[in-house]
C-alpha cells in the first residue's frame, strides 16, 4: 500500500525503518528543513531524511504545509495512507483529506495522557512508571484523534531518554506490523478506533531552557528525573567548581542532612560528585564542562578544585 511518511528526529527514523520492514510501500518522506547543528553550525539533514536517502525514497521538505502546492505535490504520489511520527507540525484539513485510508500518527504515550511535542521527556520528568505508544487517526487538533491501538510498557527508574526512546521504537515497530496486517485485512478504509476521554488528557509541552537547570533546593528524586529525562540531549545542567556543566549521568541517594544546605558538595571521589538536595542527594557520575568533551566525574575532579 502506497504510503507517505512524515517525521524528523531519531525516533521517527526508527519508525520509518519499522514501517519499511513491516511492508508499507513508502513512496515519499516528508521531513523538516535541514537544520544547522553542532559547533560549526553546519546545515545537516534530519535522521529521517538520511534514512530515506539510504533507501532511495523521495524526500519532500515544505516550509509551510498550508500552501496550495504542498497538497498538490502530496496528491501526485497517489498514496492511500499517511503515517506520521514526531513530525512536529499539525497537518491541515486539506492534507488530512488526501489519503483514503486516513492519516495515522504513532505517538509516544498512552493517549490521552501526554499529548503534545515532548511526551518522552515529560514521562521521565514526572517519574512515570508506565508509558508506551499509541496509534491514532489524526484530526485537526494535536493528538486528539480516535485511538486504534495502545501498547504499554514499564519505565524502570534508571531508564534515561535514550533508552526509553529505543524501547518505544521497538514498540512502535510492533504497532506498525499490527497496523499493516490490520489494514490489509480490513474490508473498508477505516479501522475500528475509540474516541479519547478528553477529561483525562494531559499536555507534554516543550522543555524550556529554565527547566534544564538543576535546582538543589528540590528533592534529589526530581533532579535525578531531570537528568535522565534530558540525557543525552539537551541535558540537565548546573555549575560545578565554577564551571557550567551538562550532566549526562547521575545516581540517587536518600536521606536528609543536618543542618540542611542544598547545593553543598558532600563528597567528590571516584564514585562521583555528591551534591546535597532538599531531600537526599544527587551523585553526578558523567558530565561535560563548557568547552570540553564529555567525561567521568572522577576525571573532572582531577582537573578542578572542588570546594565543599
Amino acid at each position: 500500500m502506497k504510503t507517505i511518511f512524515f517525521g524528523t528526529p531519531v525516533l521517527a527514523a526508527e519508525c520509518l525503518k519499522a514501517a519499511i520492514d513491516a511492508g508499507f510501500d513508502i513512496v515519499c518522506v516528508v521531513t523538516r528543513a535541514d537544520k544547522p547543528q553542532g559547533r560549526g553550525y553546519v546545515s545537516a539533514p534530519s535522521p529521517v531524511k538520511v534514512l530515506a536517502a539510504e533507501n532511495g525514497i523521495e524526500v519532500f521538505q515544505p516550509e509551510k504545509l498550508g500552501e496550495p502546492q504542498v497538497a498538490e505535490t502530496l496528491k501526485s504520489f497517489g498514496a492511500e495512507l499517511f503515517l506520521t511520527a514526531a513530525y512536529g507540525k499539525i497537518l491541515p484539513p486539506e492534507i488530512l483529506s488526501i489519503p483514503k485510508k486516513g492519516a495515522i500518527n504513532i505517538h509516544a504515550s498512552l493517549l490521552p495522557k501526554l499529548r503534545g511535542p515532548s511526551p518522552i521527556n515529560r514521562a521521565l520528568l514526572g517519574g512515570d512508571k508506565i508509558g508506551g505508544v499509541s496509534l491514532m487517526y489524526m484530526d485537526e487538533s494535536m493528538d486528539t484523534g480516535d485511538v486504534i491501538l495502545r501498547l504499554p510498557m514499564e519505565i524502570p527508574d534508571d531508564m534515561d531518554f535514550s533508552k526509553y526512546s529505543g524501547e518505544l521504537a521497538v514498540l512502535g515497530g510492533k504497532a506498525l506490523k499490527f497496523l499493516y496486517n490490520a489494514l490489509k485485512n480490513e474490508p473498508g478504509d477505516r479501522l475500528p478506533a475509540e474516541k479519547q476521554d478528553h477529561t483525562g488528557a494531559t499536555y507534554a509541552k516543550k522543555i524550556t531552557k529554565e527547566e534544564m537547570v538543576l535546582d538543589f533546593t528540590q528533592p534529589a528524586a526530581l533532579n535525578y528525573n531531570k537528568v535522565r529525562a534530558l540525557s543525552p540531549s539537551p541535558c540537565a545542567r548546573t555549575t560545578v567548581a565554577g564551571r557550567m556543566c551538562k550532566i549526562y549521568k547521575a545516581e540517587l541517594k536518600s536521606g536528609r542532612f543536618s543542618p540542611s544546605r542544598p547545593g553543598r558538595i558532600v563528597s567528590a571521589d571516584k564514585n562521583g560528585i555528591e551534591i546535597e538536595c532538599g531531600d537526599g542527594s544527587l551523585v553526578i557520575t558523567e558530565l561535560r564542562p563548557s568547552g570540553k568533551n564529555k567525561m567521568s566525574a572522577s576525571a573532572f575532579i582531577l582537573g578542578n578544585i572542588i570546594e565543599r
